[in-house]
């Protein structure tokens, strides 16, 4: 199949001036679910209309990631189709962005990346930005990190690295930087780090902080106040879950002590308060354990934000 055969677009009226794309695609690493999250805030709070569709059933894989349906009674009410779609997004002051979101394809990923390719030239888009959620060892009572990275090193000058030349599970979300890099086009992206043990929650504070990365290296106003209010709430209910089991309160020490270390470029985490040795990392696992099954039991943090 070609590239240009793998998507339709249907809306020939498009008329954006150099405008970011940003690529938001589910499947890979989305710890705390700030991806998926980022996404709907955008969709729920922006003006935006579809672009471009993608032909889901040439890239998707049924059986390995079945739809969600429902069955009432006796009947089949529904069944929710995968989508992968290019919109138009129109940010606070009316300046029109890019949105490529929906599933990561399981299939054709070269195909696919050519594709988008060919968007970004139709469109003449001047920078793509990436995003994706890590799980890291990482306190939630510190600013999220954010990992950031891209095809002109000079965009990323200044910032914090965090890791040297490592290798890691193939994603479409490097691929299609990898790709437009080739194609001489500007890319970039950031990961931002969620605290291991808030990996299987949503965690809104990590959203924020990829709509906020974004707002600046793309040079749009983007309204995220809706979500810094559930941000809010989330933290709050995270903070009464910990310190109410004091092995989550150890643990969660533990890692402000390393990560507090580590702002300071200390080469070990500073010892806790009575000169006692840092938990190791088997018994912070464990009470991270302990942790997500207390949230389970009185209700995770989602739940009610």
């Amino acid at each position: 199949m070609r590239p240009e055969d793998l998507y339709e677009v249907v809306a020939e009226d498009v008329e954006l001036d150099a405008p970011v794309l940003v690529h938001a695609l589910g499947g890979f690493l989305d710890a705390g679910a700030a991806r998926q999250l980022a996404v709907a805030h955008l969709l729920a709070t922006h003006d935006h209309r579809t672009v471009a569709e993608f032909d889901v059933d040439v890239l998707y894989d049924y059986r390995a990631r079945r739809p969600r349906m429902v069955f009432d009674t006796d009947h089949y009410v529904s069944i929710d189709m995968p989508e992968l779609l290019l919109s138009e997004v129109t940010d606070s002051k009316g300046t029109g962005f890019l949105l490529l979101h929906g599933p990561e394809p399981d299939l054709g990923w070269r195909t696919f990346t050519s594709s988008v390719v060919e968007l970004v030239e139709r469109y003449g888009v001047r920078r793509s930005i990436g995003w994706n959620a890590i799980p890291w060892p990482s306190p939630h009572t510190r600013p999220v990190g954010v990992t950031a990275h891209s095809t002109d090193p000079s965009l990323v000058t200044g910032r914090p690295t965090f890791v040297g030349a490592i290798e890691v599970p193939g994603h479409l979300a490097g691929g299609l930087e990898i790709a437009l890099g080739e194609a001489g086009h500007e890319a970039m992206g950031f990961a931002v780090h969620i605290p291991h043990y808030l990996a299987q929650v949503q965690y809104p504070r990590a959203a924020v902080t990829l709509l906020r990365e974004t707002a600046v290296a793309g040079g749009l106003a983007l309204d995220f106040s809706g979500l810094e209010i559930a941000a809010d709430i989330a933290d709050r209910d995270i903070d009464q879950q910990v310190q109410a089991n004091p092995d989550n309160l150890e643990a969660v020490r533990a890692l402000e002590a390393q990560y507090d270390a580590v702002e300071r470029g200390a080469a070990t985490a500073l010892p806790l308060a009575g000169d006692e040795p840092l938990p190791t990392a088997d018994e912070i696992g464990a009470a991270v354990e302990d942790f997500l099954r207390e949230l389970d039991d009185q209700g995770k943090p989602e739940d009610r934000t």
